[in-house]
Parts: C-alpha cells; structure tokens; sequence
C-alpha cells in the first residue's frame, strides 16, 4: 500500500490522490515524498496525460509535515546534523519546484502541463506549501474547512517554500497574519487572502479542479515570478515603499514575540534575504534560515512538547490497559461558569448531557451559557442554526437527581466547600448504578480526601478543568490514593471525546499546575510588597515569553480567590504557611474592594469598559517603590525559578510520573515560555548546573529557592531530565 494513489482518468486527467492507509488524517513522511516525485515523472513524461490533479481520499487534505521525520533525521545525522537537515530540505523544494514548473520550457515557459489542488477540508503546513506550488488551488466550501500555515505556533515556520511563495504571491505585509500568526483560515478568507484560487460545493471539487486542468492555458500555469519583469507586492527591501514595510514587519515581531522566538525572526530574514534575490536563490535561503531554526534547542523543544509529546498524551500514552470507556451520558452537577463550560463541551463532543442544579432557573442559564457559545458561532459562521439545535438538544437542565440514571460518568462543580461536595456525592451515588465514574472538578481540595464521602473511592477521581472550559486545552486529571485504573480511562477516554489534552498526576496540595502557577504570582506580589516598581514584574514576565506578567494574571483570575486560597493554605499549613508578605499585599487590596478586573479594580486601574489603564497608582502610595530596582534578570529568575523548582518537587515527590505531563501541562495550563518547551525542556536547555548556580544567587530570597536534592545530584552528573525521565529512558 502506498500513501499517495495515481489515476489517469479517461478523460487525460491523472488524479494524485494522498491517502495515508490506516490515518485519519493524512502527514507528510519521507517516503511518500519519494512517491509523490515517481507519480508526477510518470504523469509529465506520458504524453496521454494533459493535467494533474492532486487531491486528497479523506474529508481533509494534509495535516502537516509528520515532525518525527525531522527529529529522525537529526538523530540518524549523528553529531553534525545540519547538512543533512539541509539536504532533506532542498530536495523538498526541487520536488515541489517540479510541480510547479511542470515540465515547462525554461526559456519560454511553455509546454508545460497544468497542475490544480484539489482540497476537500483542513490543510496545514506541508499540505499548504503543496498547493500553493500547484497552478491552482480548488477548496470545498465545508463549515470545517480551514487552509494556513501553523508552523510558527510550534517554534517552526513555513520551510518547504511556503514562506518564499506566500510573500512573492502578496508581498511582505500582507503574508504576516499567515505566516506570523499561524491563521488557519475558512475558505472565503482564504480566497481573499490568495491562499486559494476558488472554493466551491464538495461535490463538484474534483470536476471543477479537472475542468480547469483541461482548459489551462501557457499563460496560467506560469508563476509570477518566472515571469520578466517580476517585481515583489508592496515593494522590495532596496525600495522606499517595501523598506518601510520590512521596518514595520521588524518592529511588529519584536512587539509579539519580545525577542524569545527565533522562528519569527527567521522567517523575516527569509523574507527580506529571499526578495533580494531570483526565486530558486530565495529556497536556498530559506532552508538555510529553516535549518538554522531546527539547529536551534527553541524549536526542538517546541516541536518535542507542542507536538510530539502532546500527541502522545493525547493518544493515550499514560492510559491503563483497560477496555475503552468512552462516555456515553454525562451528569454534570453544578450549573455555575464551570459547570455550564463543561456541559458544552461535552455535549458539542455527540455526549447526552444532564446538567444539574438546585434550582430550575440556575439549570437553565447553565444551558444557556451553551448557547450563548454557538449564537456566536453562528455569528462568524462557523457553527450552524442544525449544529446549534443538535447541541442544545443533548443538554438537559434540571432539578431531578433522577435524571442521571444511566449516566456512565459523574462531573461534580459545585461550590469549593468539602462538605458541599460530599453531600452530592452521597446524594447521586445512590441514583446512578454501581458502575458509574464519580469525578469531583476542584483546583485545590486534595481528591483523596473528598474521596472518603464515596462509597466506591476506586470510582472516585479528580478531573480540573481550566476556565474558560470551552477555550483551555488542557484538564488535569487526579489520582486519589485508592482511585483505580479503570476510573482514570474514563477520564482519560472523556477529556479525548471533547478533544482536549490530559494529564495525570498524583494527589497532593494544588496537584500540579497550581502547585506551579500559584508561586509564581506570589512571587510577583511579593515583589510589589518589596517595592519592585510593578511594570517591571510584569513585563519581566512578558520579556521571558509569558503571556500575561503575574499581577495581570491575579487580575484576571480575580483577588478574592487568591485571598481565598491564602486563608485555606494558612490553615492547612499552621506555622509552616510561607506568603505572610504575599497576604500582606493580597488582603489590604481586597479589604480596599480592590478585586482585580471583575471589579475593574486590582492591581491595574481599569476604564468603565474593562480595559486595563496601567497599574493603579494607589499601589505606589501603599508600597514604596525602593530607589534602587533589582536586575532585570534577577527579577525573571525570581519568576522563572519560584515555579520551576515547584516542577522538580513534583517530579521528586510523584505527584508528576512524566515530565511530558509536566512540559505540556504547564504551557497549555498557564502560559509557560512557550519557546521553552515547558520546565523541564527548560532546565535541560540551560543545564541543571546553571539552574543550581541561579538559585544560589536567589538563596537570600528565601528558602522556596532551595535546590531540590534531586536537581542538585543532577547538576553533579551532568544529566538531562529527558535522558533520565524521557519516554526513552522509561521504556528501556
């Protein structure tokens, strides 16, 4: 069997069709590119065959490049990959340069044979770069149809031509959005955006894409480009109009990326390098800047977390060998902001939902918190009137405990109160049968403990959303002490229906991501209680790739819910709770009614809109600034240690079992360095003895910056946490 199928119609039209036996979607290997290259020789030398159609046999066109390939030539390459890096490359863009010279007279241009993509949905990186070395791009106009080039969301950016072909075709500034943003764009926008030629009914796509084939002229399938007197969209580099443009390009890439994302200053280099040169030049210099980007221990850890590693979580790498678990009927209990999210997400995933609450009207503003989500869908088209009905038609609101009979897993959101929790879990354990899976949504209550309400603790897990549930990608799911294997698939199994990414972790105070996070915005209101000037916590923050700086962050998730949480972990901990200076500053804001952006009122001063107007000025009144501010990177290792070190504890304590948990966990879950590859990619990045050497600097600081033993025995062997940790050392 092979990945790509050739036809020649009866008509002279060969059809190319790239169908991955056994795959869903189709990926890109360096085999098949192999085949791609036999089937287009054979269709170019046969004079029978008047055009060539490339198409895809699934509902979608490419998925992308399969990114193993590049890790499998860097390992194969041994202790100088580059060259080979390089090589694969170019011979990349010699067979995509075959598509689109199509057996072309170099002198005249002429002779050649027409080439149309024909694309029947999703197609992404790879896939992209084919088409667009194709004539013409036909794409079926399907509610899911979506066209761009992702490749800077995984540290890479388009290498196979993409980025060389897309900023000749529109010129510098208008290829941004695509190419710096990865936008993946619906048909009618990628239309406007010359992504694609035409889009048109999905049952006409192949005829339509074969019409044009037959009646192709010279003069259409010769690119711009191999045209005289070519000259790039909006003006070159050397001329006034395009120098402005790549001034405007730099300094919008400096402003998204603050200088930690090496792929986007390549790609701009590709750009402006590529423009001052002829066109086969410009893929030489392209795949010179996209080997220098794969070189870079950025984009490995990127790729390694973002794609490899979450796929494999995703997958199921962690799941226990138990039979599937798929849920069929969802109980939601608690129609609140979560409850209401994660009742959406299960019913967009095909589940029959109940979603329950104490009063009816409660129930019914949780169900139409979900169709508030797909009225603006509708509103963007991406969701239609059917798909909205179909939705709503899953969710029942209700009173009636009784109507979880038959539900095969329990979601229970109520409110954060142990004795809450454990009356519904009695109340419901007695409606559902013996066999149903009892998970309790919290942030912070340790599983083991709301455990003892059930009768079935095997049964009973730990399942913490994100909020916005409909938004955040990742769910945090939590062994108690006796929770059983079959209690984690489910879990598992569910977050894998309403397609999101798990981890598993082990029952312990703020389990994993808030373990992290949490130290990281006490860090920076600690530092405000210091007199660190506020903008420089925050965009100390921003300058090491995080989204958000801690103070916006606490803004965000509200005040009050952080004083909340310092009043149960003062309690829990007694004479060994660490954050009085963090209190000092966290309480006094909210006694001040101060309670972050809901009150339009935090540490940031807010217009009547909601939008942040820089910090308050109150806060300088309260907390002295001191004259003397610290290093910009003393602050950032104060920022990046008060969580990675939480990381190390985790792994060292078993609340982590897989620091591929702890890597995708952490970027999905609260924003981590994305560039970084997570914490653990980080300090194998910069090496456990220099993450020993800045937490010594940090010792004064306090004793959260403590070296964990392990970190330290690690520092003393020279060892990597992937080497020691990674799924290879684990397998072995």
């Amino acid at each position: 069997m092979t990945d790509f199928i050739y036809d020649l119609h009866d008509d002279g039209v060969a059809v190319i069709t790239w169908d991955v036996p056994g795959k869903s979607m189709n990926v890109l290997t360096r085999e098949a590119f192999a085949v791609v290259e036999d089937h287009l020789d054979r269709a170019l030398a046969d004079e029978a065959v008047k055009g060539i159609v490339i198409t895809s046999g699934k509902d979608s066109f490419a998925g992308g490049m399969d990114l193993n390939v590049l890790a499998s030539i860097r390992e194969e390459a041994g202790d100088n990959p580059a060259p080979a890096l390089f090589d694969f490359i170019m011979n990349g863009h010699r067979i995509l340069r075959k598509i689109e010279r199509a057996g072309m007279d170099a002198k005249t241009n002429k002779g050649g044979k027409p080439i149309a993509c024909a694309i029947p949905g999703l197609c992404a990186g790879i896939g992209t770069e084919i088409a667009l070395a194709c004539h013409r791009r036909f794409m079926a106009d399907t509610e899911k149809g979506r066209i761009g080039l992702p490749e800077i969301l995984v540290g890479l950016f388009p290498g196979a031509g993409g980025t060389t072909r897309y900023s000749r075709m529109v010129g510098a500034m208008a290829a941004a959005p695509v190419l710096l943003e990865g936008k993946m764009l619906a048909p009618a926008k990628a239309k406007s955006a010359q992504l694609i030629d035409e889009f048109v009914a999905p049952d006409e796509l192949l005829a339509k894409a074969k019409d044009w084939v037959l009646n192709a002229t010279d003069a259409d399938i010769v690119k711009p480009w191999d045209q005289k007197g070519w000259k790039m969209p909006g003006g070159a580099p050397y001329h006034p109009q395009g120098f402005m443009t790549f001034v405007g390009a730099s300094a919008m890439i400096n402003g998204k990326t603050k200088g930690v994302y090496p792929a986007a200053k390549a790609l701009l280099s590709s750009i402006y390098e590529g423009a001052l040169v002829p066109f086969d030049t410009a893929l030489r210099v392209e795949a010179r800047h996209f080997t220098s980007i794969l070189m870079n221990p950025t984009s490995s850890a990127m790729i390694r977390s973002l794609f490899i590693n979450k796929e494999a979580l995703e997958k199921g790498a962690n799941r226990p060998a138990v039979d599937d678990q798929m849920v069929a009927k969802l109980g939601v209990l608690g129609a609140g902001m979560m409850g209401a999210g994660i009742a959406y997400v299960g019913a967009n995933a095909g589940i029959e939902v109940v979603l329950i609450d104490q009063d009816q009207a409660a129930a019914d503003r949780g169900k139409s918190y979900s169709e508030g989500i797909l009225d603006k869908g509708i509103s963007r088209k991406r969701v239609t009137a059917e798909k909205k009905d179909e939705v709503l038609g899953r969710i029942t609101a209700t009173t009636d405990l009784q109507a979880l009979t038959g539900c095969d897993l329990i979601v229970e959101a109520v409110f954060e109160d142990p004795g809450v929790k454990a009356e519904i879990t009695r109340k419901v354990e007695a409606v559902v049968g013996a066999d149903c899976i009892f998970a309790t949504n919290t942030s912070t209550l340790p599983i083991t403990e709301l455990a003892k309400a059930s009768e079935r603790p095997d049964q009973f897990i730990g399942i913490h959303f994100f909020s916005p549930v409909d938004k955040m990608l990742l769910v945090e799911i939590i062994k108690g002490a006796k929770t059983g294997d079959r209690a984690v698939a489910k879990a598992l199994d569910f977050v894998r229906q309403i397609r999101k990414t798990p981890i598993v972790v082990n029952d312990a105070r703020f389990f994993y991501a808030n373990r992290c996070i949490i130290p990281y915005l006490n860090e920076g209101i600690r530092m405000v209680g210091e007199g660190v000037t506020p903008a420089l916590v925050d965009n100390a923050a921003r300058l090491l790739g995080f989204p958000v700086g801690p103070l916006q962050l606490v803004d965000e998730t509200s005040i009050d819910l952080g004083v909340k949480i310092a009043k149960a972990t003062r309690a829990a901990m007694g004479a060994d709770y660490p954050d009085d200076a963090v209190d000092e500053v966290l309480f006094w804001l909210a006694d001040e009614g101060r309670l972050g952006r809901k009150s339009k009122a935090g540490f940031y001063a807010y217009d009547e809109a909601g939008k942040r107007q820089g910090f308050w000025n109150g806060l300088g009144a309260k907390f002295t600034e001191v004259p003397e501010q610290p290093d910009l990177g003393e602050v950032q290792n104060r920022l990046m240690m008060a969580q990675v070190l939480e990381a190390v504890r985790a792994l060292e304590e078993g609340v982590l079992e897989d620091i591929r948990e702890g890597d995708v966990g952490a970027i999905l879950g609260w924003g981590f360095a994305p560039w970084s590859g997570g914490p653990f990619s980080w300090l194998d990045m910069i090496g456990a003895a220099r993450a020993v050497e800045v937490c010594e600097g940090l010792a004064d600081h306090g004793a959260r910056f403590a070296v964990p033993a392990l970190l330290r025995e690690m520092a003393e062997n020279g060892a990597t946490f992937y080497d020691r940790f990674g799924p290879k050392a684990k397998a072995a």
